[in-house]
């Protein structure tokens, strides 16, 4: 009997000719478990910055290192057999110039074996993507709301309506002319979103910009009830796994305090018990 044929993992080239198809499923991982848990239901799993909000308690994803991302990357490959990883590169380690980007993208993808990167801006990043895609670094851009940019958006508000529309929709042609195989836009007016999608040759995957992209992506541990600490207007709850934890917690406790557990079929006897008689 012949054996199963391995899964090939999804590669760039495979996501560029999804355009116009079946929707891209993506989520956030950022462990080996869950990374096992995402991989056979999405065609792409992102190793996102927001690592550093939903893993690492910090204000932002502006605090998260390359020493972070190589770790939980390391972890997400370890656990991905199917899906396309992706790893955000960290604010700081792209903007200064295209050949500080390849140094730190080369060192994300031989570190990890992870096929691709992810990087945010529109047209003043289009000569950073050419850069990196034209030395063998696939890139999936992400233009509109850029996490990374908060301080200078003045918070994580929708980007593009009225007189940005233009600047996004600008942003987008810039990065696909650049060599991008695909993009991120967040937090972008539905409308808009529907006409970059139209627009491109490349598949577009929303966060926040209504169902007519390619695709959609989400964090995890949103969508799971795990991170509670804010809840955009975008994300849809499919579990509240973080109140299932909490009051699993609780029951322990409260088991421990009451001398409940453990019980005798936890613990192991200080006599073995005798062994019978070989059949």
């Amino acid at each position: 009997m012949s054996a199963t044929p391995p899964v090939r993992a999804v590669l760039p080239p495979d996501i560029r000719a999804r355009k116009g198809g079946q929707p891209l499923v993506m989520l956030t991982a950022y462990t080996t478990p869950v990374a096992r848990l995402v991989d056979p239901h999405c065609d792409i799993t992102l190793v996102g910055d927001s690592v550093g909000m939903v893993l690492h308690g910090l204000p932002s994803t502006l605090g998260v290192t390359m020493e972070m991302m190589l770790l939980h990357g390391k972890a997400v490959v370890r656990g991905a057999a199917k899906s396309m990883v992706v790893i955000d590169m960290p604010f700081g380690s792209y903007e200064e110039s295209p050949e500080q980007a390849y140094r730190n993208a080369a060192r994300l993808m031989a570190e990890t074996g992870a096929p691709a990167v992810k990087l945010e801006g529109g047209a003043h990043m289009a000569a950073t993507i050419a850069f990196l895609t034209k030395r063998g670094v696939p890139v999936m851009a992400h233009v509109g709301l850029t996490p990374q940019a908060v301080n200078t958006l003045g918070g994580y508000k929708v980007v593009g309506r009225e007189a940005e529309a233009e600047v996004v929709m600008e942003d987008a042609r810039a990065v696909e002319a650049a060599g991008a195989f695909s993009v991120v836009l967040e937090k972008v007016p539905e409308g808009l979103a529907a006409r970059i999608t139209q627009s491109l040759t490349i598949p577009t995957i929303g966060i926040g910009a209504g169902a007519r992209c390619d695709g959609q992506v989400l964090v995890v541990d949103d969508m799971l009830g795990l991170f509670t600490e804010f809840r955009p207007k975008f994300v849809r709850r499919y579990a509240e796994l973080g109140l299932a934890a909490s009051e699993a917690i609780a029951a322990y406790a409260a088991d421990v305090r009451a001398r409940a557990f453990p019980g005798p079929e936890h613990g192991f006897a200080d006599v073995l018990p005798p062994k019978g008689p070989k059949p």
